[in-house]
């Protein structure tokens, strides 16, 4: 088969959800991509923030085959020893307490979503509260991520999303501030802004949030998704500011290729 009949191919197969462009990769290694007709691509996407560690990295390769050789998957009703290792290795890096693995970036956000809604209906005895997103962000396409996602162009199509979804702008405190009411669990946001164009949280902004959240007992959460496992020179993007997300999510680059997420939390949302 020659380029455009797999690109034929996999247009009458697949969904089209992309508009991709019209290259059929074959293999990679170290940080370049080669087509099925031997052209060598060098990649500056890394797979869209997930190849850490390049293409064809010799022990993350060699670790993933020895697992392979013994056990892939068996469900969540026994311990295994690789889970734990890594939720230890997890948990020491982000000092956070406690971690829920996932398969995707998307559902460490439900997960997110859900651990803030369950701690506020803990704390209050009902439900009904409300979770302040921000402007320009972007969180996940499942409905619950796509609802803290603060880009009409995705939500339109899916509406209605989740009730009780308001938008402030991303480093204005003020924003914030004026959409904080008795009915608000959580504030959620990339700690530096990725699809909305690659910004970072201010200092200004990441404090004063997480002051706001210490007064009213709001759960911050931060998503780390994109920004985190190192790329901005910490581990986590957070850890520059000296503060401590109360939630954070992580995925892409923590698994280099393989679908892993998590969402962490403190022992007092783990509660």
């Amino acid at each position: 088969m020659n380029k455009q009949d797999y690109i034929d191919g996999a247009e009458s197969a697949l969904l089209h959800t992309y508009n991709r462009f019209p290259l059929v990769i074959d293999h990679g290694d170290g940080v370049y991509l080669y087509d099925t007709d031997g052209k060598e691509y060098l990649d500056f996407a890394a797979g869209i923030a997930v190849q850490a560690f390049g293409y064809n990295n010799k022990e993350y390769n060699d670790a993933l085959k020895a697992q392979i050789d013994k056990v892939m998957h068996t469900s969540n009703l026994y311990y295994n020893v690789p889970i734990m290792n890594a939720a230890k290795r997890v948990l020491k890096a982000s000092q956070m307490n406690r971690v829920f693995f996932t398969n995707s970036g998307t559902e460490a956000i439900e997960g997110a979503i859900k651990a803030a809604k369950k701690y506020a209906y803990t704390r209050d005895g009902h439900a009904g509260h409300e979770i302040i997103a921000m402007n320009h962000s972007f969180h996940g396409r499942s409905i619950g991520a796509l609802s803290v996602t603060g880009n009409k162009h995705y939500q339109e199509p899916f509406e209605p999303l989740l009730p009780g979804v308001k938008f402030a702008d991303f480093n204005d405190l003020d924003s914030v501030k004026a959409l904080i009411n008795d009915k608000t669990c959580a504030i959620i946001f990339e700690t530096v802004q990725g699809e909305g164009g690659i910004y970072p949280a201010t200092e200004a902004f990441i404090k004063g949030v997480r002051a706001l959240c210490d007064e009213h007992d709001i759960l911050l959460i931060l998503d780390e998704i994109q920004c985190g496992m190192g790329r901005t020179g910490e581990m986590f993007a957070w850890q520059h500011y000296g503060v401590k997300p109360d939630i954070m999510t992580s995925a892409k680059a923590l698994g280099c290729g393989v679908p892993v997420g998590a969402f962490l939390m403190t022992e007092r949302v783990a509660e």
